[in-house]
């Protein structure tokens, strides 16, 4: 560390906490340039990659900014309306960005600060937002932004995907990896068998013989339900509703809640024919 380098406090920055070994498991934030005044600027992906893409070069510019000011117009310096920045970017390889974009200039935002974190893993203030800016293509260059943006509609539109005929082929390489056929076949016997039988569980017996099953299930026990009484008399769903609407009484509440029990009509004529 440097002698010039402090502690964290609360009055003047925020103490950080990394993995990184310190003194007494303390990080340091180096603020030196807590106050350099620094622009934020919103940049589209076709800047971005054009930047991105310029040479490692740091003497050689990337781009330049141009301020215009209007000497008839107000000379108040919290007026922004008589200045007008144009950003120009150097020649890129690429060729699809383009030269020119007018900033529209911001200062009503958030309060924000620019950090930085060295190899070494110091941390440093690079600086404050003074203004934000948002760019967008400048005039000059409209006839350029229409042609780039219908390059990227008809990208948007071409399929990247083909569907193509494959001639003189004996399907040698299309052979399926030993013990996937075997695999698939019991899958689909496995499927037939499911399907057979719940055919045969959907039909319907007479009405006066399932009456009958169903009061010699409720001879065995008092409460039953619906999933009980499907699975004991193989019978469809709603079928089976119908009859039970007929034939018995819902609990909706209570310590048999959710079962259903006969009627007390049919409770009598139960225990009449019960064998004593």
């Amino acid at each position: 560390m440097d002698g010039d380098d402090k502690p964290i406090d609360r009055g003047s920055s925020r103490k950080l906490h990394s993995n990184s070994s310190t003194v007494a498991g303390t990080d340091f934030l180096e603020t030196n340039k807590a106050d350099r005044a620094m622009w934020l600027l919103k940049c589209p992906q076709v800047v971005t990659r054009a930047l991105s893409n310029s040479p490692d070069d740091p003497s050689r510019p990337v781009a330049k900014v141009i301020v215009s000011v209007d000497p008839l117009q107000s000379n108040d310096d919290d007026d922004s309306s008589s200045t007008e920045f144009t950003m120009e970017l150097a020649d890129t390889d690429s060729g699809k960005a383009l030269r020119a974009y007018s900033l529209n200039m911001s200062t009503d935002f958030i309060p924000m600060s620019v950090f930085s974190e060295s190899a070494q893993g110091k941390f440093t203030v690079e600086g404050k937002i003074l203004n934000k800016f948002d760019m967008k293509p400048h005039d000059q260059n409209l006839d350029s932004y229409g042609k780039l943006c219908r390059e990227r509609t008809h990208k948007s539109m071409t399929k990247s995907r083909q569907i193509q005929v494959i001639d003189h082929v004996t399907g040698g390489h299309m052979r399926p990896m030993p013990g996937m056929d075997v695999l698939s076949f019991g899958a689909a016997e496995k499927k037939k068998v499911v399907s057979k039988g719940s055919e045969n569980k959907r039909l319907r017996k007479e009405r006066g013989e399932l009456e009958k099953i169903i009061f010699r299930l409720f001879e065995r026990q008092p409460y039953w339900t619906s999933k009980q009484l499907i699975q004991e008399t193989d019978q469809p769903e709603q079928y089976m509703k119908e009859i039970l609407k007929d034939l018995c009484v819902y609990n909706n509440k209570g310590v048999h809640q959710g079962t259903y029990e006969l009627k007390p009509e049919y409770k009598e004529t139960c225990e009449e024919t019960k064998p004593r």
